[in-house]
């Protein structure tokens, strides 16, 4: 009975509780960014919860038991997120599937089936997604199969592109797999859009009254603040050379240099955004590892690790909170998996000596019997 319930609790302690310690101990920042001096509300305050590459294993290249345990993981640790922090929007950065680039029709809908199983919400927390190149394919591969992605209903109904407002915040989505400016007609249209959406958030910037003077028309379409820009790529950078933290690249990588249009975007791509949209907070996946650099000295941008213990010991995600003309962020970490594995060691270990040291009872036992039966006779 002993062994059952250490088993038992072990099993639930690492599977359901482990979570909630983890997650319990992250706050929301930035608890005054939406208050005046006095301490009166001023501006709404938006909270976000931020993940990327959640990789959910595919048909091809997936072992079932590590699809079945990883996907476990980040349902429920996504699942209790949820329920303790309750976030108002869920973005995701990309790479959401680890096999969307190959995948056949019938496999990318069991995918995208799963995908909504693990990511369940209420009607209280609104879920965006980001396009990665896991999803679609490396540019090239999006680039020759566009007649295909463009027309799949499935991949239109979980991604999403444009500019969104959420209270008087604006966020910024890109599909930065169609950011290499080569004439690709995907390229073409992505760069068409951006250039109208940054025309008009300069005019809402800069006219409160229509801005017929700056040559702007009409009223204003859009927050009067910079944006938050999302997007799967990272901004051009050289290598992680520059990076610390927990949830750093291993040092042995950070040097290694990065590769423009598959690692990060292009030079050229990278400050065309900036000029075009001047944010004041950029988000983006792709690394796997967590990262903080300035561009240009003034643009911040914040690389958020992979979800996945696939990828990492200690996954984690951003804790966003935003106001009209400031921000505040945390990250909050994962449980390791280290620690999972210790804990299963440790209970596997303690079985052993409990039965070691019930087989000995036992033993012990039989030797007084028979020594009685013995005595008995004699």
């Amino acid at each position: 009975m002993l062994l059952i319930l250490l088993l038992g609790f072990s099993f639930f302690y690492c599977e359901y509780l482990i979570y909630f310690p983890a997650i319990l101990k992250c706050s929301w920042p930035g608890t005054g960014l939406g208050k005046s001096p006095d301490g009166r509300p001023v501006d709404p305050l938006v909270r976000a919860m931020v993940l990327s590459d959640t990789h959910l294993l595919g048909a091809v290249g997936g072992h079932w038991f590590d699809k079945l345990r990883r996907e476990w993981q980040m349902e429920r640790a996504f699942q209790t997120a949820l329920w303790l922090l309750k976030p108002e929007i869920v973005f995701i950065l990309g790479d959401i599937f680890d096999e969307g680039k190959w995948s056949s029709q019938k496999h990318w809908e069991d995918d995208v089936r799963r995908f909504h199983r693990m990511f369940r919400h209420s009607p209280d927390t609104q879920l965006v997604v980001l396009v990665g190149n896991h999803d679609i394919g490396f540019h090239y591969e999006e680039c020759q199969n566009s007649r295909f992605w463009e027309t799949s209903v499935i991949l239109r109904s979980i991604c999403s592109h444009g500019l969104m407002r959420l209270k008087i915040s604006s966020f910024l989505l890109l599909n930065s797999v169609a950011l290499h400016g080569d004439g690709c007609p995907i390229c073409q249209s992505v760069e068409t859009e951006l250039i109208r959406l940054s025309r008009e958030m300069n005019c809402s910037l800069q006219d409160p009254d229509g801005g017929a003077a700056q040559g702007c028309e009409g009223p204003r379409l859009h927050a009067p603040s910079s944006p938050i820009m999302l997007q799967h790529y990272p901004l051009y950078r050289v290598s992680d050379a520059a990076c610390t933290g927990l949830d750093a690249a291993p040092a042995e990588d950070r040097h290694l240099l990065f590769r423009e249009k598959y690692d990060v975007l292009s030079k050229e791509a990278s400050q065309r955004l900036l000029w075009w949209f001047r944010p004041r907070l950029i988000l983006s996946g792709h690394t796997h590892s967590g990262c903080e650099v300035l561009h240009d000295n003034k643009y911040p941008e914040i690389s958020v690790p992979s979800f996945s213990w696939r990828n990492r010991n200690n996954p984690s995600f951003i804790m966003l909170s935003v106001s009209a003309d400031t921000f505040g962020l945390s990250k909050c970490f994962l449980p390791e998996e280290s620690t999972v594995i210790h804990v299963y060691c440790l209970a596997g270990a303690c079985t052993m000596l409990l039965l070691l040291a019930h087989c000995l009872w036992m033993k012990g036992l039989l030797q007084c019997l028979s020594l009685l039966g013995k005595h008995k006779y004699m």
